[in-house]
């Protein structure tokens, strides 16, 4: 049986397609398909032994077709490190191509400050059945974009503002912001629905990812973390604006665990609650289906304070299988090389 993908399913691959000058197809990210849900075919052979024909033949011709296949949003940044550092008007031309679609800013409701400290909130009750179920959206929690040359501003993956000291803090999983090279057009529109962007568009000025994720796509490691601001010349903090999920480490398998995320085909999240397993040493698991395309990335929250929406950030919507298929998603245990990769997105 065919599992769902979290990232564009096929509709969304065909329309990202675009073809070269001599009709061979051409995919964001370095010549091959963007994978942002369970991994993807990559060029076929044959066409791999076509191109070394034609440079062999025409030379230059096939170099200028290498050139086309090159896909400008996609950069390598620093592998070693797995960071990725972005340009003030790259961003604001990302957000700009998004507000050429369908989005739109408008004011929403101030965020409600989660409480600091205190008694951990009675868990949530488990969704009855084990489907995911349209939620309202929670001011830190949005859809993330990566508008390409072809006019697609539809949101691809989900992520969720966590707590950092600068206050400029999101986490999504590695495969929605490096495949092949590091997205250099990024979006997030938190508290996203409806088409409206209550709470701003924000880009990022940093990537971080495990550079295990960058080197052999380690499930274990497919958490990543962007410093974001707004765009334009403001000077907000993102969770001064929308508020911020806490985050914590290590926490025991088994716990009530609540899991959202955004579909690429919805313009409002859904949302599911049942317990956070594990699935060997480095994996969680959370049973319940309805989480399709577009929620890679979406945050797995305990102790959820039912006033405000907010609890803390155990995991994402990613590692093995990349999300998960049809009935099941899984996330990167949140351990020491979680706690280092955050560490390292807050004072590197």
């Amino acid at each position: 049986m065919e599992t769902s993908e979290r990232g564009p399913g096929a509709a969304a691959q065909d329309a990202r397609r675009t073809h070269d000058a001599a009709g061979a197809p051409k995919w964001p990210g370095a010549g091959r398909p963007l994978r942002t849900g369970r991994a993807r075919a990559g060029v076929p052979l044959r066409v791999t032994v076509a191109l070394g024909v034609l440079t062999v033949v025409v030379g230059g011709t096939a170099l200028a077709l290498k050139a086309a296949r090159q896909d400008p949003y996609v950069a390598p940044g620093d592998p070693v490190t797995g960071t990725y550092v972005s340009s003030r008007s790259a961003g604001d031309r990302a957000a700009a191509a998004v507000l050429a679609g369908p989005y739109r800013e408008l004011p929403g409701p101030p965020a409600v400050a989660a409480p600091r400290g205190g008694d951990a909130p009675a868990p949530l009750p488990a969704s009855r059945p084990l489907v995911a179920t349209a939620a309202a959206p929670s001011p830190p929690v949005g859809a993330l974009f990566s508008p390409g040359p072809d006019g697609d501003t539809g949101h691809y993956c989900s992520a969720s503002v966590v707590h950092s000291p600068a206050g400029n803090l999101i986490a999504t999983a590695a495969h929605c912001v490096h495949d092949g090279g590091f997205r250099t057009r990024l979006v997030f529109a938190p508290g996203l629905h409806d088409g409206t962007a209550p709470y701003g568009l924000w880009v990022p000025t940093r990537i971080y990812v495990d550079p295990r994720w960058i080197s052999d796509r380690d499930p274990d490691h497919d958490v990543a973390f962007l410093r974001v601001r707004r765009h334009g010349g403001t000077d907000q903090r993102i969770e001064d604006v929308t508020g911020a999920e806490l985050i914590r480490f290590d926490a025991p398998p088994g716990r009530p665990a609540q899991l959202t995320g955004y579909p690429s085909d919805r313009g409002t999240p859904v949302d599911c609650r049942h317990t956070a397993d594990a699935e060997g040493p480095g994996q969680l698991r959370f049973p319940c289906a309805g989480f399709p395309a577009g929620t890679s990335g979406g945050p797995m929250l305990t102790d959820v304070d039912p006033a405000t929406g907010t609890g803390s950030l155990i995991g994402l919507i990613g590692g093995q299988e990349e999300g998960g298929d049809d009935s099941t998603s899984y996330s990167s245990r949140f351990g020491a090389d979680v706690a280092a990769l955050y560490r390292r997105a807050t004072h590197g």
